[in-house]
């Protein structure tokens, strides 16, 4: 039986992007407190997509989400303004959201799926902005033997 009309990709050249966790570089972001593996990042549309892991007790700056993210806690527990969350749960945020309490409980790793860039504040000023962009240089430097530690996510 013939389809109503053509489905077929008008782009021949579309293609799945695979990521083996295995592979790609932690890049610390924090000495000895937190460390970052970008597994993907999308330039046509600023989405992304890495691997958290914080020593228990870690928190990272004031931020705030210019789009949505998703977060699925891999092992540890997680605490987000009055949330807990443990190993196998899932947190999805809406463009907009504020964090002031974001804190390791114990020693955590988290996939993180963001649609698009944080803003970092402190009391009285922006401290940063972080984005595909950022992830991407970020990579890019830790391939790089005489790579410092990068500021992303400061």
């Amino acid at each position: 039986m013939a389809l109503p009309q053509e489905i077929t990709p008008f782009d021949e050249q579309l293609r799945d992007t695979v990521v083996r966790g295995s592979e790609g570089q932690w890049v610390e972001q924090e000495p000895g407190k937190a460390w970052i593996k970008v597994l993907w990042t999308g330039a046509e549309s600023g989405r992304y997509a890495a691997l958290f892991r914080w020593k228990k007790g870690y928190k990272p700056p004031a931020h705030k989400h210019l789009a949505a993210v998703q977060v699925y806690v891999i092992s540890g527990q997680l605490g987000v303004r009055d949330n807990m969350l443990d190993a196998g749960d899932f947190l999805y945020e809406p463009n907009g959201m504020l964090h002031y309490a974001t804190e390791a409980l114990t020693d955590v790793e988290y996939l993180l799926m963001g649609d698009g860039p944080v803003l970092f504040f402190s009391d009285d000023a922006f401290t940063g902005y972080f984005g595909w962009e950022e992830l991407r240089r970020m990579e890019a430097g830790a391939a790089m033997p005489e790579a410092g530690q990068h500021a992303a996510g400061r």
